[in-house]
C-alpha cells in the first residue's frame, strides 16, 4: 500500500526543524515505517480554565504564609526589642532639675535666715516623719494601683492612647513610676518614643527601689503651684507649717491639684480645688486608707494668703548678691551651685548689728538732701570677720551695692598709711613739723604746688601725733616727700587695699584715688589688728543642708604684714583724733579708747570717717552723686558744717554706741617709740637734735633751724607756741593747691568741738 505524502508547510518544517534534536517523540504525531512523520496534531488554545482553580488556590496559601510571617517577624522583633530595651536601660542618674534644692543664707548663728537663692523653690525633706495620709493622698489621687503595679498600667496607657488617637486631646495614662521617672530621671518627656523610654525605665525602677522610696522622692519633685516644688515647699506656701505637720484635709487639697496645679489651685479655681479634694477623700474611703468617719469629718481646708515676698526687697538684697559674690569669686562655687544644691551658709553678720546699722543708716537728718548717698561697715579685725554692713535702703530700687560697689574719694583717711610709712622708717612721732597752710611742695616730678590746710589753717610747727588728731595737710605732704609716691600705694596695698593708688603724685596721702567702703575697712582692719591681715569675708561656711557635712570654711590667714609696734605707733596717733582732734569728744562719750580718721575729699564731694576700738572697725562714707552717676558736692545739712564732713563720726558714734554695749572695754597696746628724731637722715620735718626757735609777733616770719644749719622761715599771723593741743590760727591769704575742702582745702573735717561748732581738720 502506497501512502500518500502532504506537502509540508513553512511553519510545519520550523517546527520539524526545532523539534529536530529532540529525543523525545512528539505528542500526537504520526510516524512512517522509517520514522518519519507523517501527521502532526492540530495547535488549538491551551485549556487555561482547568489550571486556574490551582493557581488561585497556591496565591491564597502564599499571601497567609507572608502574614503570618510577617506577624511572627513583628513578635518576635518586638520581643527582641523589649528584651533588648529592657536589657539596656538603666537607672541614670537624677536630673538636676530634680535634685534642685534651695540654699539658705543665715545669720552668724546659725538659725536666723537672710534669706535664699533657688532656681525653684524646693526643700528636699526625708518622709519618715509624713503622716500616712500624706503619701496615700498622692496615690489615691495619680495612681489607685500604685502598690501592686509593676511600674507601668497596661490597661490605663492603652486607654489613654486610645483617647489621643481617636479625640486628638493629649492624655497621659501614666503611673506614679512613670511620673517620678519623667521628673526625677529624664525631664519632661512629651513624644510617644519618649514615652516609652519612661515605662521601660518605670519597670526598671519597680524591680529596683521599693515604693516607699518612689513615692518620697515623686512627693520631693512634683510641683503643686505657688511656685512650690514638692511637698514640703507646697505645705509652707499653702498653710504656712512644715509637711509633717500637714492635716488630712489638707494633703488631700495638696494631691488633688497634681494634674493641674497652677490652674486647679484654690486661688486659681476654689471650685476646682474642692472637687478633686473631694475626690480624692472619696477614693481614700473607698480604697480603705481613711474610716468613714474621717470621710465624713474631712472639710476643705482654708490656704493662707498667698505671699508676695520678694526676698530681695530692702536690705537684704544687698546681703545676699554680696554672699554670693564672695562665694563665687572664691571659684569653688558656681551661681547655678547655689541655686540648686540646697547649701546652708552661715555667714558673719550679727542680725542685732546688722539691725542696728541699717537703722543708723535709714535715719537721716532733717535737710539732708535725698541724693546723698551713704555706705557703712563693721569689721571684727582680729578675724576680718564683716559684723555688719550698710549698702543701701532697698535694693530693688538701686543695686549699686554703697559698701562694696560704688567708690568715693577717702580723702584724709588715707594719711595713717603715710604714718605708718613714717614710723617703718624709723621716724620719731615726735619729730617736728612746719604745719602751716601754702607750703610749697613737688607733687610729680617737676611740678610744684602750693598747699593748703583745711580753712587754710596754721598749726604752726607740731609733731605728727597732733597732725594726725587735727589732719594738717601740709605735714603729711612733707612726709610723703620723703616716703614718695610709690611707697605709700605699695604700703596701702600691703594692707590690703584693691584699689588703684596714683603713684604719679604725692596728692595720693591726700586720698585722691576712688575708693569702696569695703576697701578702705580692708587696708584699717590690718593696722588695727596690729600689723596682721584678714582678709574681709562675709561668709564662715557653708555646709549640707542638715549641716551635717562642711563643704567650705573661710580660713583665717593671720598674714603678718607690719611690724606690729609701728601699727601700735599709728593706733595712738589716730587716738588723738577721738579726744582733741577733728571728732573731739567721741572716745569721751563712747567710754573707751579709741583710733579715728576723718576724711574729706578733693572738692568737696565726699567725706568719711574711720574709727574703731581693739575689738571693732566701723567705716562711714557720705557722697552726693548726680543723675547721671557724676560727683557732686555734699552740702552742708543739719549743721555738720562745711560739705557736712561731721556727719560720718556722727554716724560712726551712732553705731557704736549701739554695737559696744555690753562688751568689755579693752585698750590700745601702747608703743615704744625708737624712731629718730628727724627720721633716720635728719632731714624729715625740722630735722633731728638741736633747734633754735624765735618767736614774732603778728605779720612777722617764724624761723627754725636743723642740726643740719637749714633754716626754714614761714608766715604766722599769732605768736606760736607748741602747746600739746596747738591753737590753730587762720590765713587770710587765698592758697592755691589741690582743692578747698575739709582735708586738702578750704573745708572741715567735722567732729564736735568743744564749743559744739566743727572742729576743723
Amino acid at each position: 500500500m502506497v501512502s500518500r505524502k502532504r506537502s509540508v508547510s513553512s511553519r510545519s518544517r520550523s517546527a520539524r526543524r526545532s523539534n529536530a534534536t529532540s529525543t523525545t517523540p512528539g505528542v500526537g504525531t504520526t510516524y512512517g515505517v522509517h520514522g518519519e512523520v507523517l501527521s502532526e496534531p492540530t495547535h488549538a488554545p491551551k485549556h487555561t480554565s482547568h489550571r486556574a482553580p490551582k493557581k488561585r488556590r497556591k496565591h491564597k496559601h502564599l499571601v497567609l504564609k507572608w502574614i503570618l510571617g510577617i506577624l511572627a517577624a513583628f513578635i518576635a522583633a518586638g520581643i527582641g526589642l523589649f528584651a533588648y530595651m529592657y536589657i539596656t536601660t538603666e537607672i541614670p542618674q537624677p536630673e538636676k532639675f530634680a535634685l534642685a534644692e534651695k540654699t539658705t543664707v543665715y545669720y552668724n548663728d546659725g538659725t536666723t535666715p537672710i534669706g535664699s537663692y533657688a532656681e525653684q523653690n524646693r526643700e528636699i525633706i526625708s518622709c519618715a516623719d509624713l503622716p500616712d495620709y500624706v503619701g496615700n493622698a498622692i496615690v489615691a489621687s495619680e495612681d489607685r494601683s500604685f502598690y501592686t503595679n509593676k511600674g507601668i498600667d497596661p490597661i490605663g496607657i492603652a486607654r489613654a492612647l486610645y483617647n489621643n488617637l481617636t479625640t486628638g486631646s493629649r492624655q497621659g495614662g501614666s503611673t506614679i513610676t512613670q511620673q517620678y521617672a519623667e521628673r526625677y530621671y529624664l525631664g519632661e518627656t512629651t513624644t510617644y518614643i519618649g514615652k516609652l523610654r519612661e515605662a521601660f525605665l518605670a519597670i526598671k525602677i519597680a524591680q529596683a527601689q521599693d515604693k516607699s522610696q518612689v513615692l518620697c522622692n515623686y512627693m520631693n519633685t512634683i510641683y503643686l503651684g505657688r511656685n512650690a516644688y514638692g511637698i514640703q515647699a507646697a505645705a509652707k506656701a499653702y498653710y504656712g507649717k512644715d509637711a509633717k505637720d500637714l492635716t488630712l484635709s489638707e494633703a488631700a487639697m495638696l494631691a488633688g491639684i497634681i494634674p493641674g496645679p497652677s490652674v486647679w489651685n484654690p486661688d486659681a479655681n476654689p471650685k476646682q480645688a474642692e472637687k478633686r479634694f473631694k475626690r480624692v477623700i472619696h477614693i481614700m474611703d473607698e480604697d480603705g486608707y481613711i474610716t468613714p468617719d474621717q470621710k465624713k469629718e474631712a472639710a476643705f481646708p482654708q490656704v493662707i494668703e498667698m505671699q508676695q515676698d520678694n526676698q530681695m526687697s530692702g536690705p537684704n538684697g544687698y546681703l545676699l548678691t554680696t554672699v554670693k559674690n564672695e562665694l563665687v569669686n572664691s571659684k569653688t562655687f558656681t551661681a547655678e551651685d547655689l541655686e540648686t544644691g540646697g547649701y546652708k551658709i552661715v555667714t558673719t553678720l550679727d542680725k542685732t548689728m546688722q539691725d542696728e546699722i541699717q537703722q543708723v543708716g535709714d535715719t537721716r537728718p532733717e535737710g539732708m538732701p535725698d541724693s546723698i548717698e551713704v555706705g557703712g561697715i563693721a569689721v571684727e579685725q582680729k578675724t576680718g570677720s564683716v559684723k555688719a554692713i550698710y549698702c543701701g535702703q532697698d535694693y530693688l530700687t538701686k543695686q549699686l551695692n554703697n559698701a562694696t560697689q560704688a567708690t568715693f574719694e577717702p580723702g584724709s583717711t588715707m594719711k595713717p598709711f603715710g604714718l605708718l610709712g613714717a614710723a617703718q622708717q624709723g621716724v620719731n612721732f615726735n619729730t617736728t613739723f612746719n604745719g602751716n597752710s601754702g607750703q610749697v611742695f613737688e607733687t610729680t616730678p617737676g611740678v610744684t604746688a602750693s598747699v593748703p590746710n583745711a580753712l587754710n589753717t596754721n598749726w604752726g610747727y607740731i609733731n605728727l601725733y597732733q597732725a594726725t588728731a587735727n589732719s594738717v595737710n601740709t605735714v603729711f605732704m612733707d612726709v610723703n616727700k620723703h616716703l614718695g609716691a610709690d611707697k605709700l600705694a605699695q604700703i596701702a596695698h600691703q594692707a590690703g587695699i584693691k584699689e588703684d593708688i596714683d603713684t604719679n603724685t604725692t596728692y595720693n596721702i591726700l586720698g585722691i584715688n576712688a575708693i569702696t567702703v569695703w576697701d578702705l575697712a580692708q587696708g584699717h582692719a590690718t593696722i588695727a589688728n596690729d600689723g596682721v591681715k584678714n582678709t574681709l569675708h562675709i561668709v564662715d561656711s557653708v555646709s549640707s543642708a542638715d549641716g551635717s557635712k562642711e563643704l567650705y570654711k573661710t580660713a583665717q590667714e593671720n598674714d603678718p604684714i607690719f611690724e606690729a609696734n609701728d601699727c601700735h605707733l599709728v593706733q595712738k596717733a589716730m587716738q588723738g583724733t577721738t579726744t582733741y582732734g577733728t571728732a573731739a569728744g567721741v572716745a569721751k562719750r563712747l567710754g573707751r579708747q579709741v583710733a579715728g580718721k576723718s576724711g574729706t575729699a578733693n572738692d568737696e564731694l565726699a567725706a568719711s570717717f574711720v574709727g574703731y576700738t581693739p575689738q571693732l572697725l566701723n567705716v562711714w562714707a557720705i557722697w552726693n552723686p548726680a543723675e547721671d552717676g557724676s560727683a557732686q558736692v555734699v552740702p552742708q545739712f543739719a549743721g555738720y558744717g562745711v560739705s557736712s564732713t561731721g556727719y560720718p563720726s556722727h554716724l560712726f558714734e551712732e553705731f557704736m554706741s549701739q554695737a559696744l554695749q555690753g562688751q568689755p572695754v579693752e585698750n590700745f597696746t601702747e608703743p615704744t617709740d625708737n624712731g629718730k628724731i628727724g627720721g633716720p637722715d635728719g632731714t624729715w620735718g625740722t630735722g633731728g637734735g638741736s633747734s633754735t626757735r624765735k618767736r614774732y609777733t603778728s605779720n612777722q616770719w617764724y624761723r627754725s633751724t636743723n642740726s643740719q644749719g637749714t633754716t626754714t622761715e614761714t608766715p604766722n599771723t599769732t605768736e606760736n607756741t607748741q602747746p600739746t593741743n596747738p591753737t590753730p590760727t587762720p590765713n587770710t591769704t587765698t592758697e592755691n593747691g589741690q582743692g578747698g575742702n575739709g582735708d586738702n582745702g578750704a573745708g572741715t573735717d567735722g567732729g564736735g568741738g568743744t564749743d559744739g561748732s566743727e572742729a576743723p581738720q
